[in-house]
Order: C-alpha cells, then structure tokens, then sequence
C-alpha cells in the first residue's frame, strides 16, 4: 500500500518493535499519529523520527490503554483533526507477572492486550471505512497456542497465571481479526494479525531473571521483529488478504480453536458490553 501522505496510526510506537514499525512507517511518508502514554517519550520518538526520516508529519496524543476513557478521549482528540485513517497498527501489549487490575478494574492483560485495540479500533471504524482502501494489522503471538477463551473466568479472578493470562489476551487477537474481517466484507478495509518472534523488548522485564534467561537464547532484535508488521501494512503481496494470522511474512497455523467463529462472535458482543458500545 503506498503510504505518502496517508494517516497511519499505530500504539506502543516508543519502543521496540512498534518503534521500528514507526520510523519505517515514517519513511514511506505517511502522516503518524502516536497514542503515548508517557509524553516525553513520545515528543523524543517524534524528534528521532524527524531525524532518521526528515518527516516532521508526526503528531502525539496522549492515552492509557488501561483505560476506556482515555481511549475514547484519544479517538476523540484523533477526530477533532482528522477525517481519515488508511493504517491501524494495533502493537501495544503488557504481560503481567502479577495479577494487577486497569483503571477500570479490569485485569491488566485481558484490558490491555484484548479491550484497548477493540475499543480503539471500533471507535474509529467509521473513519477508517470511508478512508478505504485500508488496513488493520494487529499484533499477537504463538502464546495463543497455550490457552482458550475461558468466558466463565475472562479476568482470572477464580484462577489467574500469568502465562494463560497472557495468552488468552493474544489469542483474543486473533479471534478479534477474525470477526472484524467479517465485519468489513466489502468495504475495501483488510484486518491480519501476526506473531512477531519473541523479540528482544521491554515486554520481558517483568519476567524472573531465569526466564528472560531461557527467552533471550532465541530472542530476536526489534528490527527482525518488525518486519511482518511492516509487510503487513505496506506489501501489494497482501492485497485484499483479510482475517489472517501471518508469521515471518507468511501465513500460519493457528489452532483449532483459534478458528472457531462461534468463539469469535461470542467474545465480540462480551468485548462489546466490556467497553459499553452498542
């Protein structure tokens, strides 16, 4: 897709691999918009970017993604400027080792992971649908192999482990790509989700020193980790693809359960309620 002068929009561009995806992003030309939580360290990602690429077309708005309010008074902030969007890179993710809650009271992965890019992209459809041809590309992991959605206990309060936590949260990535590519049959607006690698970011840090251990022997750097997310937003090769689960620029398996619609629409209308959008 060619990107100059296009609106993209990606989250958890000040580091790692959505940093990457950012600057790259940037060169092609596009116009970014930043949803940041930490400020200053999105007017230093924007000087960076300017310098690497010579785009100064990069504007920040603050947003906690733990928080439903904050995501809507960032779409709403988006709207009062823009009129068009042809790229939503959902990157942001948080993995707890600990159960913590949102703003909102929701646990931290399932809010973070899950409801802040379906809240975020749901709100800005409308946008998104009339700046058609576009793109949705969402980012999730392998982790989804290690669970299932377990709507009798989304949030982990009777039973709760960091990895299945993780996990579910990734897994309802999937499933969200998959019901929002339904959703936009026809529109000329495509939805894929990805496994980047296990890359090399601050999602490890809260890990214990043995495990960022065993993780950092096939770790891979933010470059590498990138480059799906990239090819997925920009590639002619992807064209009219939508509803996909892509790794290392290809096509992937996901489970069985992964591909289950009825899963799918389920969690759409709990995800739904959660944020309180009809």
């Amino acid at each position: 897709m060619e990107l100059k002068d296009k609106i993209a929009l990606i989250t958890g561009a000040t580091s790692g691999i959505g940093q990457v995806t950012a600057i790259d992003i940037a060169g092609r030309g596009a116009k970014l918009v930043l949803p940041v939580r930490d400020t200053e360290k999105g007017e230093a990602l924007k000087k960076e970017i300017a310098e690497k690429t010579g785009n100064t077309s990069v504007e920040i708005i603050p947003c906690r993604l733990d928080s439903l309010d904050s995501i809507r008074d960032c779409v709403k902030a988006f709207r009062q400027k823009h009129d068009r969007l042809h790229l939503l890179i959902n990157n942001a993710g948080t993995w707890e080792t600990k159960r913590k809650e949102s703003v909102d009271g929701i646990e931290m992965n399932f809010a973070v992971n899950h409801l802040a890019p379906f809240l975020l992209t749901y709100l800005l459809l409308d946008i998104i649908k009339a700046s058609a041809p576009a793109r949705i590309v969402s980012v999730s992991s392998t982790a989804h192999k290690q669970a299932t959605m377990n709507f009798n206990d989304l949030e982990g309060k009777k039973r709760w482990s960091s990895m299945r936590s993780y996990a579910q949260g990734k897994l309802a990535n999937i499933f969200f790509t998959r019901k929002l590519a339904e959703e936009l049959k026809g529109t000329g607006v495509t939805a894929n989700c990805l496994h980047p690698g296990v890359v090399r970011t601050r999602l490890f840090d809260k890990m214990p020193t043995l495990f960022q251990r065993i993780f950092g022997l096939v770790m891979i750097p933010p470059e590498k980790g990138a480059e799906t997310s990239i090819y997925l937003a920009t590639s002619p090769e992807v064209e009219g693809v939508t509803g996909g689960y892509f790794a290392k620029k290809k096509p992937a398996k996901t489970t069985r359960h992964a591909q289950d619609m009825e899963v799918a629409e389920k969690l759409w209308q709990v995800s739904k309620d959660y944020c309180g959008v009809d």
